[in-house]
């Protein structure tokens, strides 16, 4: 594993367009518990307790794109229902995501209910048409698809065997995008995956291989096996073959390369190859090789495997796994929530104090250094939270951070005062002040307690709100205004 071409890539995720097409639907998560069996049939009863929508399918690919800081366009097709209008209210609330879905009255929005008790879960519901869209649907598709490649790098095709990526309409997007000079990407359901002909890289499951291949895939070999079979038929220059705990291969003309999962623990493998084939995307939109690029969707998997529901990861904390796996974390001070944690317990074992900073941090200036730095001198060591792309862009706008969240984190991490950098990718620092509980919380003095998002919880554990004095002239917004002045 090359630690710094990883990294580098990483940095240049924020910077990465990549177009997705396919069977968008919506997530439906059902909670509740569990404490008898029905009397009318042997199953188990829920008691709802709360209900939980998300993007789902391609669209979920689409939001681990933006999760990681990139910006991404998504088409598919929608039903003219409830379920499209939630749909379309989930995406629009990214700003990364730039949705065109087309509104087709004879189907269904595809929707999967999970019911979830207890941790475990209980029960799937789907909803849906398998049925192929029409021509005029197709038309419409292809007619956005042209357009939306003008400023895409590289084009995924998520496949749910849904209907919308048929036979006709694939061939004709693979071929539009590899005249174009495009990257086309493939996570496949279709038994036969001559049906991707054209495609540069086909990323199938094991089950999925082996379905086509007609070799059995239960091992390194037979895998290799099934994939050169693949190659032989000319249908793509290459695989990522996703193998669950046991990793992923990657198989090109010149033999294959097997990556162990890296996977800590395991709470929910929904959507975990979509979060696979969005780091791989994004790889190979900055240059990295498809080796690196593999490494990275291994690394992306692994993390949001260990978190519940269809989640996602950011480029942040793949830069903090990648640090330990590389043995470089004291070096970057990038860590992930958890392992931010497991830091905070050591400090405290010592009887050291904990302050706690956050920001956007987009173009550090000496305001922020200032504040900084007297940040850490009100306690022995200081957290920073950092706003991660995605969040940013809700605050912001569209067209911040100028520098991505790794280069932020990375220039964070080399200033002597700060012990430790985590990325967080909500509007507030709330969910991470409550985890790691600091003694100090730091903000400007151009906020006050009833404003400090987190004050109270600090407080009402007996630690304590700094407000420190802001050095005047200094502004990140300002110095962006500038520099867009000079030509």
């Amino acid at each position: 594993m090359n630690f710094e071409s990883l990294l580098r890539a990483l940095n240049e995720f924020h910077t990465a367009r990549v177009l997705v097409v396919g069977d968008v639907m919506l997530d439906r998560f059902i909670y509740g518990s569990v404490e008898r069996i029905s009397p009318e049939a042997p199953i188990p009863v829920v008691n709802v307790e709360r209900t939980s929508d998300m993007p789902g399918g391609a669209a979920n690919v689409a939001r681990n794109i933006a999760a990681m800081g990139a910006r991404v366009k998504l088409l598919g097709v929608v039903g003219a229902d409830e379920w499209a209008r939630d749909l379309r209210t989930q995406l629009a609330a990214s700003p990364s995501i730039e949705a065109h879905l087309v509104t087709d009255a004879t189907r269904p929005t595809s929707v999967k209910t999970r019911y979830v008790a207890d941790s475990q879960q209980v029960m799937r519901a789907d909803r849906e048409s398998r049925t192929a869209v029409g021509v005029e649907i197709e038309r419409a598709l292809l007619d956005q698809f042209a357009v939306a490649l003008r400023d895409t790098a590289v084009v995924i095709l998520s496949d749910y065997a849904k209907g919308v990526l048929s036979d006709s309409l694939t061939k004709a997007l693979i071929n539009t995008a590899r005249r174009a000079g495009k990257t086309v990407l493939v996570d496949p359901k279709s038994r036969d995956l001559g049906k991707y002909r054209g495609a540069n890289v086909l990323t199938p499951n094991r089950q999925e291989l082996q379905q086509a291949s007609g070799f059995e895939c239960r091992d390194e070999a037979s895998v290799h096996q099934g994939g050169q079979a693949i190659l032989r038929d000319g249908v793509c220059d290459a695989l990522v073959v996703t193998r669950g705990k046991d990793g992923m291969s990657v198989i090109d003309g010149d033999g294959a390369t097997h990556l162990p999962t890296s996977a800590r623990q395991v709470f929910d493998v929904s959507g975990a190859g979509d979060t696979a084939v969005a780091a791989i995307a994004l790889g190979t939109a900055c240059g990295a090789t498809l080796i690196e690029s593999a490494q990275l969707g291994n690394i992306a998997a692994g993390l949001v495997v260990g978190k519940r529901g269809t989640a996602t990861v950011s480029a942040g904390e793949m830069v903090a796994e990648l640090a330990a796996y590389s043995g470089n974390t004291d070096r970057e001070k990038i860590y992930t929530l958890e392992t931010a944690l497991h830091l905070t317990r050591i400090w405290r074992a010592s009887s050291q104090k904990v302050a706690f900073a956050n920001g956007c941090f987009d173009l550090l200036h000496p305001g922020h250094i200032s504040l900084l730095e007297q940040a850490r001198a009100s306690a022995d060591r200081l957290i920073v939270g950092l706003n991660a792309d995605v969040s940013i862009r809700l605050l912001k706008g569209p067209n911040r951070p100028v520098q991505g969240e790794v280069a932020r984190a990375t220039v964070l991490a080399a200033l002597k005062f700060v012990d430790a950098v985590v990325i967080f990718s909500e509007e507030t620092p709330l969910r991470l002040i409550e985890a790691l509980e600091p003694d100090v919380l730091v903000k400007g003095s151009d906020y006050t307690l009833d404003n400090v998002v987190g004050a109270r919880e600090v407080m009402a554990r007996g630690g304590r709100v700094v407000l420190i004095d802001l050095l005047k002239g200094h502004s990140t917004s300002e110095t962006v205004k500038r520099v867009a002045t000079i030509r």
